[in-house]
Parts: structure tokens; sequence; C-alpha cells
């Protein structure tokens, strides 16, 4: 993937929200502005742009002039921060958006050759806030729009938009997913906690608790734990996977290899324990008689 840097925003007044700190509301125990810095890690460098406040990773802050001047004001202030020719701008308030749409933004930008590539909605919406641009034509644009008006306060973004060459990128079912409302808030917290969501949902939220960045496979260790539980005792399920966790540590080097390894290592155990209970009663004496 292109090296890119990261302009977020987190300002606004969030009216729909009572003047709620939208992007510090908690959606599955994390923040709306984390849950969207997780999916840009790989950012060289990554500026917010708005109040600052505790994040779960090192970012830059700026602050757009005036305060509350809006998106153009707040793009202009956080590209002033950044150095890269690729720049990836995302809202703070997309609970859903995945590492996966930055990558095809990203690679849509610079494969096309076009001056932005921006996800385009279900409903054929673009979504200038969730896109990826060329650092040189938004530069430029501000430029040109500042100069026109006087200053960029207040002005809408597709007078941004508008001047580029742009190629479109489909959504994913809730990439474009924002969180405007209460009722926008209490329906993605229902759908974190759903069946087909919630362990993934959790395990990030603990790894960027703990400042964790380990892929781990959820699989291998579900499969583990359910071994412990049934061949050994069902207390043995999390002490077991602590314990993997706690040698893989200890071990060092990759950290997914590191935890499969243990993970084999204790499901082998699991496995041979299981194995003894299955014997039948007097089986050892009798081979033993037979010696």
């Amino acid at each position: 993937m292109t090296a890119y840097d990261a302009i977020v925003l987190a300002g606004g007044a969030a009216k729909r929200l009572g003047g709620a700190d939208k992007p510090g509301v908690r959606v599955g125990g994390r923040t709306l502005l984390d849950r969207v810095l997780g999916v840009c890690r790989a950012a060289g460098v990554t500026v917010v742009v708005g109040g600052r406040r505790p994040t779960v990773r090192a970012v830059e802050w700026a602050r757009e002039a005036p305060a509350g001047g809006g998106p153009l004001a707040a793009l202009d202030a956080g590209v002033r921060r950044t150095a890269a020719e690729s720049l990836l701008v995302l809202s703070a308030d997309l609970p859903f958006i995945g590492a996966e749409t930055v990558r095809r933004l990203l690679d849509a930008l610079e494969a096309s050759g076009k001056e932005a590539a921006l996800l385009v909605d279900a409903d054929g919406r673009d979504q200038p806030l969730v896109a990826a641009y060329g650092a040189e034509p938004m530069r430029r644009e501000l430029a040109l729009l500042a100069a026109e008006h006087g200053n960029l306060s207040g002005l809408p973004l597709r007078l941004l938009t508008r001047e580029l060459d742009v190629v479109r990128v489909d959504a994913g079912p809730l990439d474009s997913f924002d969180c405007d409302t209460w009722e926008d808030i209490a329906a993605a917290r229902a759908r974190i906690r759903e069946h087909g969501h919630v362990l993934d949902e959790w395990m990030t939220a603990v790894k960027d608790e703990l400042g964790i960045e380990l892929d781990v496979d959820t699989g291998l260790l579900l499969d583990l734990a359910r071994d412990a539980a049934h061949g050994v005792a069902r207390p043995a399920a999390p002490l077991t996977t602590f314990l993997v966790g706690y040698a893989a540590a200890k071990a060092g080097g990759d950290g997914p290899q590191a935890v499969a390894e243990a993970a084999r290592k204790a499901a082998d155990l699991a496995a041979r324990w299981a194995d003894e209970g299955k014997e039948e009663p007097g089986q050892d004496d009798e081979e033993a008689g037979r010696g």
C-alpha cells in the first residue's frame, strides 16, 4: 500500500447530539475517534483536527481557523501538518470503517492517477470525508478557494471535490455509516453486540486498551479453550489461554507465530490429557501382567 498521511476531522458542534462531544462517545468500549484512528495506523503522520483529548495512540493536533469554520477550514489546518503525497481523510464518527476500505481508497488513488478517490455509499452519494486525496491537488484547490472567497470558513465540501479529477470506490455495507444522532449511536452499539461481530469487536477493544498491535487467530485460541475445557476442566480454558499469551510474550520474535506455536503445544498437551482419561481402568495393570 502506498505511503500516506491521515487527516481525521474531529470538530463540529454535534447539534443533533445536543452538543455532546461526538468523537468521545463510546461504541463498543472505544471512542468513535479511537475506532477511526485504529484503521489508519499505517499512516506516516496522523493529524486530528479538533479539540485535544486522550487517544489510544499518538497523533498530531490541529485546529481550524476560526474554530468551527467547517470542513474546508479543517482540511486546510490538517494538510499544513502533512508531508506525504497521498492523504487519507476520514471523519471521526465512522464506527465501522475498515482497514480494507482504507487500502482500497489509497490503491484506487494510486492506480488511477486521479486527484482523489471518493467512497460512494449505497445510494450513490459521494463521501468526501471517507476519501484519499493527492496532497498537492488538495493544497491547490484550497488555496484557490481561499483566494476566491476571502477565507475557507463555512464553505461546503462540494466546492473542493467538484474541481478535482476523481475516481469513485463503492462502499462496503457499513463503511459510510456515521453517527449523527443518538439513534445512530444506539444502532451502532447494538450491531457490535450481534453474534457475528462481538468477538472481533471485543478483541480489537482489548488490544487497543492494552496497547497491543497483534493479529490474533481467534479460531485457534477458541479451539484451544474448547479442548482445555472439555478435556481437562472448564476453568482450564481461560487459564490455559492466559499461559499461552504469557509464553508467547516471553518467547518474543514474531507475535502471531509465537502465539500459534504456544497454542499448538498447549493443544497437544490437552489432547494427551484427554486421551489418558479415556483409558479403561486397569488397562495398564493388564498390560504389565502380560509382560
